[in-house]
């Protein structure tokens, strides 16, 4: 860890939301000091903020994140749980519809997902980040209204940040540090702020399904609650989806989506009508049983980026890239979270045993890698032209993906290997085993289920 000038050891984070504290979690310990840089100001108690767009839209901890999120800050989980955060046991908790069929309801017992809104989920990880901070030797002070313009430096080095207070006066200074980490999310200026050190910025690549969602919270009358979530994905021959699960308080969500020329309404009224046009009319027959709680919220910035700042000469010294700013997810997967969680237990395993912040940045790209292969095989048929174009090596991929994931429908054994690596719990390699591989191109294609299935299967004694 590079020296500031005075001898101590400190670290500049842009960006106080979820990935910005993960970070802090992770440098805890291994700084002297943390600035958390915020452009807003939280809010009291755990309520929504302007600067998460996303906040108003479903958010789920896939297992894999979860995992992560607790060995960066023990007990976050039950503290997510005791403030109301629903669990999933997938894929008995969630009913799932295929291209096929309906997926079986096989028993596992591998993959726990958290169900939560935004504003929980940020509150909970903050307090417990600044608590954990404030138990160690490393001293955290967040700016909020703070905003990050530009970075101090030049191409070869990182030396700080260049903040402007987004109150009274809008005053512009220099923050000095050895270490900054950009942890702003979609958003991100980095690239922007590279060319004005007079560095290129890293490579990026863009798969962009042009899809679009909206959400809205609903309460179940008590005699027709679901007793578990579903999700309807959308596919090339229904190119709409839906998604509704539990939250804290007793209240669901529900997130309709479709890529171009489907795109879900936000008027209310059209909303409900949208919910009876994807791929089954279940979700739409729950509906008639739950009362609507909020209005319907928009969102349409689903494209998947990915910046290759992991490259050899990509990052100039003092500087790495955290969650969203380095690599940028479709949220309708909902992976996000887990992999800045990931990503985030990476960079402190790293400078645990002294490596530098490059080769932090190639584990964050590491932690990334199973969920871009998800969400781009996903996306890939509905790419526009001025995407990535996909090399022979990714259509085949794209072509195995599709048909593993049917036959993970029906299969415990492929379905159980399946979820591991789409949960984020083991590496992509695993898809690719023999058994696997044989199972999922030899054995004949047959449909799912029917109906959302009612019966809970057993799993198998293991895949």
């Amino acid at each position: 860890m590079a020296e500031h000038s005075n001898g101590g050891r400190t670290a500049l984070v842009i960006g106080g939301g979820l990935a910005g504290m993960l970070a802090v979690t992770a440098l805890t310990g291994h700084v002297d000091t943390i600035t958390v840089v915020e452009r807003d100001r939280y809010p009291q108690g755990r309520a929504f903020r302007k600067g998460v767009p996303q906040a108003r839209h479903l958010h789920i901890l896939l297992s894999g994140g979860e995992r992560a999120l607790e060995q960066l800050l023990p007990g976050t989980v039950d503290a997510l749980a005791e403030a109301g955060a629903r669990s999933l046991e997938l894929p008995r908790d969630l009913l799932t519809l295929t291209p096929t069929g309906w997926q079986r309801r096989f028993d596992e017992c591998r993959h726990r997902t958290l169900s939560v809104t935004r504003p929980v989920l940020d509150a909970v990880v903050r307090e417990r980040a600044l608590r954990a901070a404030a138990g160690s030797g490393t001293r955290v002070e967040v700016l909020e209204a703070t905003e990050a313009v530009g970075l101090t430096g030049d191409a070869r080095r990182v030396t700080g940040v260049r903040v402007r207070s987004r109150d009274g006066a809008r005053c512009v200074r220099d923050l000095t540090a050895g270490l900054v980490v950009d942890a702003s999310g979609r958003g991100s200026r980095t690239p922007q702020w590279f060319a004005a050190l007079g560095r290129t910025a890293p490579h990026e690549v863009t798969v962009d399904a042009g899809i679009a969602y909206a959400t809205r919270m609903y309460r179940p009358r008590d005699t027709a609650a679901p007793e578990v979530g579903v999700n309807v994905p959308g596919w090339p021959a229904c190119p709409r989806g839906a998604a509704y699960v539990p939250v804290e308080d007793g209240n669901w969500l529900l997130t309709l989506s479709g890529v171009r020329g489907h795109h879900p309404p936000t008027d209310a009224a059209e909303f409900t009508a949208f919910s009876a046009t994807i791929g089954d009319p279940y979700v739409h027959e729950l509906l008639g049983g739950a009362e609507p709680l909020s209005p319907v919220y928009g969102f349409r910035d689903t494209c998947n980026r990915r910046r290759h700042f992991e490259r050899s000469g990509a990052l100039p010294d003092g500087f790495l890239v955290l969650g969203d700013a380095c690599c940028t997810f479709n949220p309708v997967y909902g992976q996000g979270m887990s992999v800045a969680a990931l990503g985030a237990l990476a960079v402190r395993g790293t400078l645990a045993g002294g490596g530098s912040t490059a080769e932090a940045q190639r584990a964050v790209a590491r932690a990334a890698d199973p969920a871009w292969l998800a969400a781009v095989g996903a996306d890939r048929p509905y790419a526009g032209a001025a995407d990535t174009g996909a090399g022979a090596g990714e259509r085949l991929i794209t072509w195995y993906l599709e048909r593993l994931a049917a036959r993970a429908a029906i299969d415990p054994v492929v379905g159980a290997v399946y979820r591991d690596v789409f949960c984020l719990t083991a590496p992509p390699a695993r898809l690719l085993a023999p058994r696997i591989a044989l199972r999922t191109v030899f054995l004949p294609r047959r449909p799912g289920l029917p109906a959302p299935p009612t019966a809970v299967e057993g799993a198998p004694s293991g895949p």
